[in-house]
């Protein structure tokens, strides 16, 4: 078999384990570094919510303590920076942590003790959300502790999350109004040392939009989403940090990571309407509008093993029968061909065969450890104990497939855009197939993306992408050398099962994937 170690870092989940809900799973984890707010709306509060709420374990260290409520702040007391530091050392020395998030963090000692515990720890991941401006434009943060954000804190960065106000001061006040400006101080701050500079638009006047600028020192994004008219927005920045953290915790990069956190955040903005506290004028987000859906938050490293993507069968009762085999004879072929998943597609049996043929090839894909989903019928997925479904845009909405399946089941859809991809994974998915990438006889109308297509929402997806679509043994090399991360497998139907020896077509095309990994720049898609 061969060693297709995995860009969407699943933890450490063992074969035995990856189709079992009794196995302890190692659960992400992030550390929040930041103030406590009384009135639990933002900082540490915040942090600790959204975490919890994306299905993320987090600790915490204080920085400094604040009597506040929905009407503003009565009072901070900053704590010494020794024992902030001491706080870190406990978690540290006892809890694997993948990454560490900050927020307001008070002093200039506080900046140097945070520095040497990241990289005494050797810390894989650090979100800096810069509190340095408050909501009504004061400045929170004097000249002593900017220089040790600017030369200790930033270089060490994966990402900072200044708002237009936060970015201007870190840009020593170069004007922030337009989305022109967002991009020149993203630049400006990248020069600072941080992967990645995401300057967000909230403040943006005569903007119907919300605009946030991500930059990586090379490529830009613009990130728009609609204005959320309510009150309930305070601790918005500290919970989009933090679920940007959650996010990198679970394995995302950082752009599905931030296009994920700010999906999460606007969802939170739009349900907070259903709560009321306080009575100032700027109230705390609803951080657990999903709370029913938590076991499919907490749930998603351990489904399934994503490398089981890599040579993906789709069966078809018409070519079975042109061929005169069964749909599970014709299953069992491409499983001992080298298939690694497959998809039982019946199209014109009723509904009980369908069962039966179903239950037929689910018994011999768990004989050689290979997951078997259905095509589209979640009810067919159900009555035979399926290892999961996969479902088209106009089929069953995957959080109501969730929601019947529950955590345990894999769950994939087919999806053309980043907005479906992303959709995809708020709503429980698993995987996503996009295509078709080249022309298809088993889908006329389908339209096709090309490898263009398949590259923009493979970069973008926060879950991992299988091609599908005209895919064969001639052209495989051609789509895996397009080398989009997230990029796990190819998905075939006549390729494999249109054919006379459905055994030997699945060993000539693992063969030509094979070819193409054997290749140093190829070997980057399936790593």
């Amino acid at each position: 078999m061969l060693n297709l170690a995995c860009s969407f870092r699943f933890k450490s989940v063992t074969a035995a384990a990856a189709f079992s809900t009794d196995s302890p799973v190692h659960v992400p984890c992030v550390l929040t570094i930041a103030g406590s707010d009384s009135g639990a709306g933002a900082g540490i509060q915040a942090d600790i919510k959204a975490c919890a709420a994306r299905g993320v374990y987090c600790c915490s260290a204080i920085t400094s303590v604040t009597a506040q409520n929905t009407i503003g702040v009565q009072g901070i007391s900053t704590l010494p920076a020794a024992f902030v530091e001491q706080q870190i050392n406990s978690v540290l020395d006892d809890i694997h942590v993948d990454v560490v998030k900050t927020g307001m963090l008070a002093s200039p000692e506080i900046i140097q003790s945070v520095c040497s515990r990241i990289k005494q720890y050797s810390i894989g991941s650090l979100v800096v959300d810069p509190v340095m401006v408050s909501t009504s434009g004061h400045e929170l943060s004097g000249p002593s502790i900017l220089d040790r954000l600017r030369k200790a804190l930033l270089p060490l960065a994966t990402i900072v999350t200044p708002n237009m106000l936060e970015a201007s001061v870190l840009a020593d006040g170069k004007p922030v109004n337009t989305v022109l400006d967002m991009r020149e101080v993203a630049a400006e701050i990248h020069r600072m040392g941080p992967r990645y500079v995401l300057v967000k638009g909230g403040h943006l006047k005569n903007s119907h939009d919300l605009v946030d600028v991500l930059y990586d020192g090379s490529e830009w994004h613009e990130l728009r989403g609609s204005r959320i008219k309510t009150r309930s927005t305070h601790g918005t920045g500290c919970t989009l940090a933090a679920s940007i953290a959650a996010e990198l915790a679970k394995g995302l990069d950082v752009l599905p990571a931030v296009m994920a956190a700010k999906e999460y955040v606007a969802k939170a903005l739009e349900h907070s309407s259903s709560i009321k506290i306080g009575g100032g004028a700027q109230g705390p987000m609803n951080h657990f509008f999903q709370l029913a859906d938590w076991g499919k938050l907490s749930s998603r490293q351990c489904r399934f093993d994503p490398r089981k993507l890599f040579l993906y069968a789709v069966t078809d009762s018409g070519m079975n029968k042109r061929w005169d085999r069964s749909t599970p004879a014709a299953v069992e072929q491409a499983i001992q061909g080298g298939a690694t998943i497959i998809q039982i597609r019946e199209k014109e049996a009723e509904t009980l065969e369908f069962i039966k043929i179903a239950e037929a090839s689910l018994a011999i894909g768990r004989k050689y450890g290979v997951p078997v989903l259905i095509n589209d019928r979640v009810d067919v997925a159900v009555a035979c104990n399926a290892d999961g479904v996969h479902l088209g845009q106009t089929d069953m909405p995957v959080r109501l497939a969730r929601s019947i399946l529950g955590p345990g089941k894999i769950i994939g859809t087919s999806c053309k855009t980043v907005e479906q991809a992303v959709k995809a994974y708020e709503d429980g998915a698993d995987y996503i197939g996009c295509g078709g990438v080249y022309p298809t006889t088993t889908k006329k109308k389908n339209k096709t993306i090309g490898l263009d297509g398949l590259r923009l929402l493979c970069e973008a997806s926060p879950l991992p992408v299988v091609a599908i679509g005209g895919i064969s043994a001639a052209n495989v090399e051609e789509v895996m050398n397009s080398r989009p991360a997230m990029l796990h497998g190819v998905a075939v139907v006549s390729t494999l099962f249109d054919q006379s020896d459905v055994g030997q077509a699945t060993r000539d095309l693992r063969a030509s994937m094979t070819a193409a990994l054997s290749e140093s720049t190829a070997g980057k898609v399936f790593s």
